[in-house]
């Protein structure tokens, strides 16, 4: 098995390339490589942006910070929901996983190892993926260079994740948040999808699906994710089945690891600490 020392400090390396060419434009990747012999444990960073905007370039310090603990990241551009809506960045999503499990070993990474990170509407997205890797939908991009990787993945960690997406649509609506209401007409068109791609209701309608450790980041004075969904969620997912802890950050917002500071810190800290948990269970002795 792949080691994993949270604590470890890399040297790391950055670039970008090509990911995948859309009807409307190019999707780049940008990835950080820890400089060491490795293999190194493999991340996906599907950014947020309310579906409708943001790039594989959102959450660049989270990115590094992995990247610097030993992990080899990879943000990748979603499409947009002005491009194309629900679920055309769960496919693109899903398309990456399989696109990086191909790449990692070239870049001293494990593709064995790949889990997820994803913030606001990332988290949204890699939540579905986590709980639906085989969804022929969510598949229907081929990968014709290496058509037997699938989509399943080892772990998901998110931050201020939009696990209950009709829940969020209603509280904008409640506070008059008109142009954030309307992002989500734009993302789920039509908008009935906004109940069929929703992990809180695809839990609640007990539809089979894989429970992957999930790592769920809130800061408590957000009021556009309310803590109480995800704490309404992770009940929903450990009733489930499944391994999901809820972190509380109180003090912070919706975005506050976009700011320097002991709070951010402490996110970099508890990811790294959550990955290295899913490497040293499936590491203990029998």
């Amino acid at each position: 098995m792949t080691a994993y020392d949270p604590d470890a400090c890399y040297e790391i390396t950055v670039w970008e390339e090509d990911f995948r060419q859309t009807p409307t434009r190019l999707l780049r990747a940008r990835i950080c490589q820890p400089v060491g012999k490795g293999p190194f444990p493999v991340l996906l960073d599907l950014h947020g942006g309310a579906w409708t905007f943001k790039d594989r370039t959102a959450n660049v310090a989270m990115a590094e910070a992995m990247a610097r603990g030993g992990i080899l990241t990879v943000s990748i551009d979603l499409r947009l929901a002005g491009e194309a809506p629900y679920p055309a960045s769960v496919q693109d999503a899903n398309y990456g996983i399989r696109w990086l499990k191909m790449k990692a070993s070239d870049w001293k990474g494990d593709p064995s190892t790949l889990g997820l990170l994803g913030s606001s509407s990332g988290g949204h997205v890699a939540e579905l993926l986590g709980m639906r890797p085989h969804d022929p939908r969510y598949n229907a991009l081929p990968l014709a260079d290496a058509a037997d990787l699938d989509a399943t993945v080892r772990y998901v960690a998110t931050r201020s994740p939009i696990s209950d997406p009709l829940a969020r649509y209603n509280n904008a609506v409640a506070k008059g948040r008109q142009e954030m209401a309307d992002r989500h007409h734009v993302y789920f068109n039509p908008f009935s999808d906004i109940e069929e791609g929703n992990p809180q209701l695809i839990l609640e309608r007990g539809e089979p699906v894989e429970l992957p450790p999930l790592l769920i980041m809130q800061g408590g004075l957000d009021d556009n994710v309310l803590p109480a969904f995800q704490e309404k969620f992770g009940a929903a997912y450990r009733a489930a089945g499944g391994d999901c802890e809820v972190a509380i950050f109180e003090g912070c917002g919706h975005l506050w690891v976009l700011e320097p500071g002991p709070d951010t810190d402490r996110a970099h800290e508890m990811v790294k600490a959550f990955i290295a948990r899913q490497f040293n269970a499936a590491n203990d002795p029998v």
